[in-house]
């Protein structure tokens, strides 16, 4: 779902890595776009995105079947913790491998702004699109007969109404991605805590309206396991142009006068600690 960077006191990179690359970067990435850079087969890159959208989609999925099943026994603000916490750990876990984007929205955004190559973009949300799918396959298996309840999305008003709230809460978590996960001046250790929050809040007041999606694998995944496509389109489109929009804004107030090395010195609180 995000890029993830960080630095250190020289400037380079520490724990956590932004634009994991491989040799079919394009040759416009520069040392400028991601001090360290490294080669990940792209094979490994791909299992990340399925594994990591798989357990992002059950995760979270799985929490809305068990509130329908057992008496809300999670609750809406127990499901909006269960998304957020989901995103902030597979992040955390496979950002380093894949860049952890486990959207295809986001992957179409990351390459607009050409921080991500075209030509991968297709095998990387096939990826995502089979990680959702085989999620909401395996919830369908466990939660059968009158147990098995859809847990895609759908508005709950309008289509306009779902349609620009989707675009929203999409525009604000790429705004909060481009901000956390690929700007060097940027706390880059937090990056997965900050996307993950994001997430939280969104599902928090924008699930009730229109199931808070920003993710149109997370929305076609369910809809294939269930056969149930109303409303999808909304999922599909508007998360997609929202996360554009959200993209180019950042980019608009990315750029800065300060030198690098004012920059990289001040990139994160974390780093200063304990030295003079």
């Amino acid at each position: 779902m995000a890029e993830i960077n960080g630095t250190n006191g020289n400037g380079h990179h520490g724990g956590v890595v932004l634009d994991v690359k491989d040799n079919d970067t394009p040759s416009n990435f520069t040392r400028e776009d991601s001090v360290l850079s490294f080669s990940v087969p792209f094979m490994q890159k791909l299992v990340a995105e399925i594994a990591g959208t798989y357990f992002l989609i059950f995760a979270g999925c799985s929490s809305v079947a068990v509130n329908l099943n057992f008496d809300k026994v999670v609750t809406h603000p127990g499901i909006s913790i269960t998304w957020g916490f989901a995103v902030m750990v597979m992040v955390y876990s496979v950002g380093h491998i894949s860049g952890a984007h486990f959207n295809p929205a986001v992957t179409l955004a990351f390459a607009t702004c050409k921080r991500f190559p075209w030509k991968q973009v297709p095998a990387y949300i096939a990826c995502q699109v089979i990680g959702a799918t085989l999620a909401a396959g395996t919830i369908r298996l466990i939660f059968q007969g009158k147990q098995d309840h859809f847990t895609g999305t759908m508005p709950a008003g309008s289509d306009l109404q779902s349609f620009a709230v989707e675009f929203i809460i999409t525009f604000y978590l790429m705004f909060i991605i481009s901000g956390v996960a690929t700007d060097n001046r940027a706390i880059g250790e937090l990056a997965g805590l900050a996307v993950g929050s994001t997430v939280l809040l969104n599902v928090m007041f924008a699930g009730p309206i229109s199931g808070a999606s920003m993710n149109p694998a997370r929305s076609l995944g369910p809809a294939i396991v269930s056969h149930q496509y109303k409303g999808l389109w909304i999922y599909i489109v508007s998360p997609i142009l929202g996360a554009q929009a959200g993209a180019w804004v950042y980019n608009l107030i990315r750029y800065t006068d300060k030198p690098l090395r004012e920059i990289t010195k001040s990139a994160s609180f974390l780093k200063g600690k304990g030295r003079p």
